[in-house]
């Protein structure tokens, strides 16, 4: 789907939220190397990701390494990135797998005003020298942003009835 397309039932915002706002300052902190090349070929979230089989490194600049220090005593983390192909402009969605259309805060779709997202992935490998770590899946394209990396507390992070 490109950018300007919509499917029925969606709604765009009147405006382009990437080109009004300017509150905001976000730094990338390097980026994600994936298989995936193209948003076809790329999984649709972690789990599908997770099916192919495929590892994936996160390179940090040189700057953000020494973060890096104690990351390797977790065995998961939450990476927040990027989608800085995804449409910033629908508000309502029309997604395949669902019957009728549906809010962007209802979703987890990269199209948002914002296009942060989110996964929670295992930590295979950290090399903070390097600034790589290895982690066994993501669920999006090569070179996408990073912008933030979180250690997984089982405590913090496991939802509560």
């Amino acid at each position: 789907m490109s950018d300007n397309q919509q499917r029925p039932g969606e709604i765009a915002l009147p405006f382009d939220p990437a080109k009004t706002a300017d509150d905001g300052r976000v730094v990338f902190i390097g980026k994600i190397r994936s298989a995936w090349k193209t948003r076809e070929e790329c999984p649709k979230n972690i789990a599908q990701a997770r099916e192919r089989g495929q590892t994936a490194t996160i390179e940090l600049d040189e700057v953000w390494r020494a973060g890096l220090l104690g990351l390797n005593k977790f065995s998961h983390a939450i990476v927040l990135y990027w989608m800085q192909k995804a449409p910033r402009n629908l508000i309502v969605l029309t997604p395949r797998h669902t019957p009728e259309p549906t809010g962007v805060f209802s979703l987890r779709a990269p199209a948002r005003p914002n296009p942060i997202a989110i996964a929670t992935v295992r930590v295979l490998n950290v090399d903070q020298a390097a600034g790589r770590i290895i982690i066994d899946a993501i669920d999006c394209l090569d070179g996408t942003p990073l912008l933030d990396i979180k250690p997984w507390y089982e405590t913090v992070d496991s939802a509560t009835d």
